[in-house]
């Protein structure tokens, strides 16, 4: 199904959704994945630990970020696809970043991990039906299209790959 097919969008997660093309969300996906490969390692393990600002994420902690949102997504796009009513509750973000340790973890570990947490997001997509993808659910006090919660997530890493190539890679001299 196609980014047009939403009759609606949920508010705060459309500036995510907005993002992303009207496409098929099979396609949305495998551009995101394209994505990923054409990433700059030189540029990333250049920068290393380094914020462009005071009390920003680090890469590690942006891309732990993606991992742990594309996780609580996808778990709610489950229990929505298989029609639970039961009101998912929202997460902290920050809280999250600071248990999480991204720091000890190398940048090749997380974009493995990043890799394939895609990939099952991607198999859990491509399971639903359109019956699926057309249910609803309510998270952090929104109602969520299953469908909508897929291009959310392509949206997102969209959103932070763009916030790494705007304000972390200036911190890199271009040869």
């Amino acid at each position: 199904m196609k980014k047009s097919t939403l009759s609606w969008q949920p508010c705060y997660f459309d500036r995510y959704i907005d993002q992303v093309d009207d496409v098929e969300l099979s396609e949305a996906f495998r551009q995101s994945v394209a994505a990923l490969d054409a990433l700059d390692l030189d540029k990333i393990r250049a920068i290393g630990h380094r914020v462009y600002e005071p009390g920003k994420w680090t890469l590690h902690d942006l891309f732990q970020h993606i991992i742990d949102t594309e996780r609580i997504f996808a778990y709610r796009a489950l229990r929505f696809a298989r029609n639970d009513d039961t009101r998912l509750p929202g997460y902290d973000e920050n809280h999250f970043a600071d248990a999480a340790g991204a720091s000890r973890r190398s940048m090749d570990a997380l974009l493995t991990e990043l890799r394939a947490v895609r990939a099952s997001t991607v198999l859990l997509f491509e399971s639903f039906d359109e019956a699926a993808l057309r249910r609803t659910g309510f998270a952090f006090n929104s109602e969520l299209p299953v469908l909508a919660m897929g291009f959310l997530l392509v949206g997102h890493q969209m959103h932070h790959l763009k916030v790494m190539e705007e304000r972390y890679f200036p911190l890199v001299a271009t040869n």
